[in-house]
């Protein structure tokens, strides 16, 4: 077995580190993984990203051989076959002019060819929905049906999704790997993503800019319905929230209005108007709290409301020392306003 040159050695163990840090980041989850496309223009993404990985391990190959090769021939005491000779031009032509420039073109046209899709024209058949990035959630809006949620994005599959983005803050980025690309929310501005998939299900969504303190806890889920069950649930957060059930509901909402919450919170069919936190009319159809980072179960929620700073430190929201009795009683209201 040929031992590898000591000068060599060096590059090796880098050549070694590389190959392991690309495996780590291509080894992403399923649930963030831009490896992993189900929308048309998350699918061009990948290739994108593919092609350039392809090219880009094609040409570390070659260089680090031709290195080698170099150090190889070139140590102390062996020959040399290339002394004294005249350096060819053919090599630096090839490798660093016509090469690279095919690389670049082929790179260029399939860059254009995904920008040009990532766009599409308006169609009338495109369902609007408009998405407001706050530190640290997601407001979701459906404008034609009156409809507002937070941290969870419904969209019909099989029909085009255009999502109009901005922020009431600082610079947020919106990205659900799976199903679009990146963009930004600028202050004072609105951009756009289309979103388009035939395969229901629940991605997951994450701000993609550091936008403060709990910037990494801003996630978001987009969840792709069948027709009938988007329209059903469309039809459903449309609606007031219900009248109590029961006494214990009933003197829940009494504590909602009576208490702190009614300053940042709205849950229409009740007198609050506030829409400085999460829109919490539907609250309890929602799968997450907090912006996706712990489940909307009644021990989580009361937590939360209790204190939510143990949960995501400097969160806008207050602590909530409320009497045992009057959180229980808050709890069964907001568990019953699916």
């Amino acid at each position: 077995m040929t031992e590898i040159p000591t000068g060599s050695r060096p590059l090796f163990r880098l050549g070694a580190v590389l190959a392991v840090a690309a495996l780590a980041l291509t080894a992403c989850g399923p649930d963030q993984s831009m490896l992993s496309p189900v929308g048309a223009d998350a699918g061009r993404a990948a290739g994108l990203w593919w092609l350039m990985f392809w090219l880009g391990a094609g040409i570390w190959v070659v260089v680090t051989a031709a290195t080698l090769y170099a150090l190889y021939r070139r140590q102390p005491g062996r020959h040399d076959p290339l002394a004294g000779r005249r350096w060819e031009n053919t090599p630096l032509i090839w490798g660093g002019i016509v090469l690279p420039s095919i690389v670049l073109v082929v790179l260029t046209g399939a860059t254009v060819d995904a920008m040009r899709h990532a766009d599409p024209p308006a169609a009338a058949e495109a369902t609007v929905v408009q998405v407001i990035g706050h530190q640290w959630w997601w407001e979701v809006r459906y404008p034609e049906r009156n409809v507002v949620t937070a941290n969870e994005v419904h969209v019909p599959a099989g029909r085009p999704v255009r999502l109009e983005l901005r922020t009431a803050d600082v610079i947020h980025s919106f990205w659900v790997p799976a199903l679009a690309g990146k963009i930004d929310l600028i202050p004072g501005r609105s951009n756009t993503v289309w979103i388009n998939t035939d395969r229901p299900g629940v991605y997951e969504g994450q701000c993609a800019e550091f936008c403060g303190l709990q910037h990494a806890k801003m996630r978001f889920r987009v969840v792709v319905d069948d027709e009938p069950r988007f329209q059903e649930w469309l039809a459903a957060q449309g609606e007031s929230a219900a009248e109590p059930a029961d006494a214990l509901a009933a003197r829940g909402r009494q504590v909602f209005l009576s208490a702190s919450c009614v300053y940042c919170h709205t849950i229409r069919g009740t007198a609050t108007v506030s829409a400085i936190g999460p829109d919490l009319t539907h609250l309890a159809s929602r799968d997450t709290l907090a912006a996706g980072i712990i489940p909307n179960t009644k021990g989580h929620l009361g937590g939360w409301i209790v204190d939510p700073q143990q949960v995501k430190p400097g969160a806008r929201m207050p602590n909530n020392y409320l009497p045992p009795d009057d959180l229980q009683a808050l709890l069964a209201y907001l568990g019953s306003l699916e």
